[in-house]
């Protein structure tokens, strides 16, 4: 098949997103965004790489976290960040905006990561939590398989980071392990180039699963969980924050609404970036063309 005609375009910024996670001297840390303020603000911080957050894109556009939001409501999102700047984009997909396990369409699935790439992302999550208590593993597999199909109908080597929620789900309390190396042995196999085990903040645990997983290990990191450098000692080659970031931002917002309508104060103003500033972000020709 012809690859797409922006695939060439994107080649380059897949492979320097694999190469972010082959780093031996740092892992590869994300800090999720939602919306292009968010992305050239991480950007401008010194991120070498921009992640979406499922979460935070849905509560952005008034929908609840968990395969809710329309893809096309994702897919905008998505272009609007990649637009926005020059670094590589990953995307979560959430289970891929095809329909439930009981009615799951392989054609939508292909058409998700489609769209997804001609917005200019180079990476997906995809994760297994959309069945009871998860998708089984050989259809999860069956699905990475379609991703990995479609990404290469379309030119571009697409960074798969397979979730599995064998942790966070709390649905195997006594073989979450095992389970999750099972099931990551079968995501690699299928074709995913990661694997994110959120919900495992243990560094024995972690240190472990990199051990054993023949891919680079995604940890969810937050208020609580160990540093950058321990998780990078542990064997940790992806750190990311989820849906952290807009949950900081928000309460901020909670914050500032709280006082100003209540004791009619403005401290909690302090600090705000200016207006020039923030302008300055979309200055003429900062954005990736």
């Amino acid at each position: 098949m012809t690859p797409h005609p922006s695939a060439s375009a994107q080649s380059a910024k897949a492979a320097a997103f694999h190469q972010l996670h082959s780093a031996a001297a740092a892992p590869l840390v994300l800090v999720n965004v939602w919306d292009a303020a968010s992305a050239k603000l991480v950007e401008e911080a010194g991120a070498t790489a921009l992640a979406t957050s499922s979460s935070a894109v849905s509560w952005s556009l008034g929908f609840p976290d968990g395969n809710h939001l329309p893809v096309d409501l994702a897919v905008a999102a998505i272009r609007r960040i990649a637009a926005a700047t020059a670094l590589p984009v990953t995307a979560d997909i959430e289970t891929g905006y095809a329909g439930s396990d009981g009615a799951f369409d392989d054609g939508l699935l292909r058409q998700t990561v489609t769209a997804v790439l001609e917005a200019g992302a180079v990476g997906v999550n995809l994760e297994d939590s959309g069945g009871d208590p998860l998708t089984p593993v050989a259809e999860q597999a069956r699905r990475i398989g379609l991703v990995r199909d479609a990404a290469e109908d379309f030119g571009v080597a697409l960074f798969i980071n397979a979730r599995t929620d064998t942790y966070l789900s709390g649905r195997f309390p006594e073989s979450a392990f095992e389970e999750t190396l099972q099931r990551a042995a079968a995501y690699v196999a299928a074709g995913a180039d990661g694997i994110f085990v959120p919900g495992v903040t243990d560094l024995h645990v972690l240190h472990e699963l990199a051990r054993r997983i023949a891919a680079p290990l995604n940890a969810l990191a937050g208020v609580g969980a160990a540093s950058v450098g321990e998780l990078h000692d542990a064997g940790v080659r992806r750190i990311s924050i989820g849906g952290n970031t807009a949950k900081a931002a928000y309460a901020t917002v909670s914050r500032v609404a709280a006082e100003v309508l209540g004791d009619g104060n403005w401290s909690e103003l302090a600090g705000a970036r200016s207006h020039a500033e923030m302008d300055a972000l979309f200055a003429p020709g900062d954005a990736d063309e």
